[in-house]
Formats: C-alpha cells, sequence, structure tokens
C-alpha cells in the first residue's frame, strides 16, 4: 500500500472550519523549512502534534496524535478508506505515567479513539460542533509494543475505515480498525465505532443536562491497589463503613470533573475513556494484581453514564490463557441498567 508523502500538519491560527479534500491535502502538506547542499535540496520532517481540536482536547498536551497521511487513491471504487496515523507516547505525562519499565495501556487505546475524531473532522468533512458517541473498542497487544525507552514512543497507527454511514453529504458514524506498528513492526491491533449527530440533533436528545456535578466525591481506595500514587486518579471509592459494595465485587465511580485528564473540557456525561479507566483499576485491585499489565481489552457502551446518580463498577475475575494471563469481566450500571461492559484481560511485566 503506497501513501502520499507528507504527514505533517500545518495550521493557521484559527482552526474554524473542516475544507475540502484538496484543503485537506494542504492542511497534511505542511511548508517546511529547507536544507541547502551542494547536490540538492532536503526538506527534513518536522514533528509536531494535530490540531488539538481535531481529537476534542482543550490541552495542546494531551494530544498523542502528531500527523496522518491517506493511501494513494484505491483502484476500486469500493475500497476502503485508508491511513497512515503517527503518534507519540510522551515518557513523563501527568495521568499517564510509566511504570515498572512500561507506558502505560491506557496510552494505546486513548490514541485509538483520537483516530475517530481526526479523520472524521480532516478527512470526511464533519464540521466542528457535531458530537461523538462511541459505540465499543477494543486492543489487543503484546508487552514489546509498552516496553519504555530512553525517549518517547514513536508508533504508527494503520488504519482501515469501513462500515461508513452517511446522512446526507454529512458523515453519520463508522467503524475502523488499526494495526500498532512500532520500529516498523505489527504489535497491537486495534478498533472503534462511533457515530456523530449535529448540535441541533444532540440539543434535542440532551437538553439541560449538566455538565458538572454536586455530589461529593468520595475517597478514594488506596492508590498503590491500582497502579498510581496520587488518590487524585484512583476512580473507585472506598466503601462507607458497614457497606457491602468494595469488597470484592463493585466500587461506585468517583467522578471528579475538576480532573484535568478524565474532564479536559466541559461535557455532559461520564466520557468512556474514564469508563475504561475504572475498569482497569476495578480488574487490578479484583485480582489483586496492581502491577499488571493491560494486554487486552474489548469494551461496549450501551448508554450515557450520567452525572446525577452513582455509577457501579462491578468486575468478575476469570481465568485465561498461560503465563499468568487473568482475564476480568466488567460491568458499569447506573439505576441497576447496564452502562458499559468490558473485557480485560492482564498479564505479569516481564521488564
Amino acid at each position: 500500500m503506497s501513501y502520499t508523502t507528507s504527514t505533517r500538519v500545518s495550521v493557521d491560527d484559527d482552526v474554524a472550519t473542516v475544507g475540502t479534500s484538496a484543503s485537506r491535502t494542504a492542511a497534511r502538506t505542511a511548508v517546511q523549512p529547507t536544507v541547502q547542499t551542494a547536490e540538492r535540496t532536503l526538506t527534513p520532517r518536522l514533528t509536531t502534534t494535530v490540531p488539538r481540536e481535531y481529537v476534542h482536547r482543550a490541552d495542546v498536551s494531551e494530544v498523542l496524535l502528531t500527523g496522518w497521511e491517506a493511501a494513494a487513491e484505491p483502484a476500486e471504487a469500493d475500497q476502503p478508506d485508508e491511513f497512515a496515523v503517527s503518534a507519540q507516547w510522551p515518557r513523563s505525562h501527568s495521568f499517564f505515567t510509566q511504570s515498572g519499565g512500561y507506558q502505560a495501556p491506557m496510552l494505546l487505546i486513548e490514541s485509538v479513539r483520537q483516530i475517530g475524531s481526526l479523520l472524521a473532522h480532516a478527512e470526511f468533512g464533519v464540521p466542528f460542533g457535531h458530537q461523538f458517541l462511541m459505540w465499543d473498542m477494543f486492543f489487543n497487544t503484546c508487552p514489546e509494543l509498552l516496553v519504555a525507552d530512553a525517549v518517547p514512543t514513536e508508533v504508527e497507527l494503520r488504519t482501515v475505515c469501513r462500515d461508513i454511514v452517511r446522512r446526507g453529504r454529512v458523515l453519520g458514524g463508522m467503524r475502523y480498525d488499526v494495526t500498532v506498528l512500532r520500529d516498523g513492526k505489527a504489535m497491537a491491533t486495534a478498533g472503534a465505532a462511533f457515530s456523530c449527530t449535529s448540535p441541533a440533533v444532540h440539543r434535542r436528545l440532551r437538553a439541560g443536562r449538566p455538565t458538572t456535578t454536586d455530589r461529593v466525591v468520595p475517597p478514594a481506595i488506596d492508590p498503590a491497589a491500582v497502579g498510581h500514587s496520587d488518590d487524585r486518579h484512583v476512580l473507585l471509592a472506598e466503601p462507607e463503613p458497614g457497606s457491602t459494595s468494595g469488597i470484592g465485587d463493585r466500587w461506585e465511580l468517583r467522578v471528579d470533573t475538576a480532573h484535568p485528564t478524565f474532564f479536559d473540557h466541559p461535557v455532559d456525561h461520564i466520557p468512556g475513556m474514564v469508563l475504561l479507566e475504572a475498569a482497569r483499576q476495578a480488574a487490578l485491585v479484583s485480582t489483586g494484581m496492581p502491577d499488571a499489565l493491560l494486554l487486552g481489552l474489548k469494551s461496549n457502551f450501551a448508554r450515557y453514564a450520567e452525572f446525577d446518580a452513582p455509577c457501579w463498577i462491578e468486575p468478575q475475575v476469570e481465568p485465561h490463557g498461560t503465563e499468568g494471563g487473568v482475564l476480568v469481566r466488567v460491568r458499569g450500571t447506573q439505576h441497576a441498567e447496564t452502562v458499559f461492559t468490558a473485557e480485560l484481560v492482564l498479564g505479569p511485566r516481564r521488564c
């Protein structure tokens, strides 16, 4: 598969609209400084992040994607749209911290999430202001992908878009599959599916929903039990005295809308990434494996998780695989109804 030659992004100060195919190509083809030599002019490849607006982040430091390029025009009209997306995982982050010689596995699933909105806006013409609803996400990786190095981790995310739904001329949703390469070697697979709605439709569906909660954030369980050192990053609540919850069966979700990563910008529901991190934490504490690596995740989102009622995280541990691998099934509920489900595979660290 051949790809267009430029992966870097050049952006004007005001990113307000999504352009035509020609302008999107121009956006991918940044004007680069040149280096003169006796024989020829070399154009160095300069790295920056993609515009934060494309990946629905307010803080530039939360943007993991550094560029993208489209495959050459397909020979057949019914061939899927393919892209090569690049990402950089930082050595140091306020939340996605390295531990035991490994990068945080949630960097992978956050990168996959960012791909969906990037391509929707930059390649499929979805206007800014449209709302995205994630239906499912998954990944399977080998531990080698997550091994930390003396420099940030550079990965390539080969993405194939399929099951594309359009409402008139506007994208209504799609599914995309990702192959993750490090140093040119495929080390993981991942994917997701989402739908998107116009601001008018979203207002009809969600009118009046708050973007904060007046519910008091309950105390956290021991951060060390879920692989963190700061209780602000802990999403599972310490059970109240005399309560039967939080003793191997379920924990109340802690919702802190002031958290700079979980709630990078105001939203009217608990984000899916918060629910997946809660599932990861529940898997660690329920297995008694606080240092385990998350090597596999398969999730489905059934409804919005709201701010106005407790959300309960319920893990069930099952044996799986070899070399100490463990499968944990997690369910999130609100008002006794399923909000999301997740299957997580944990493995031991080898570093």
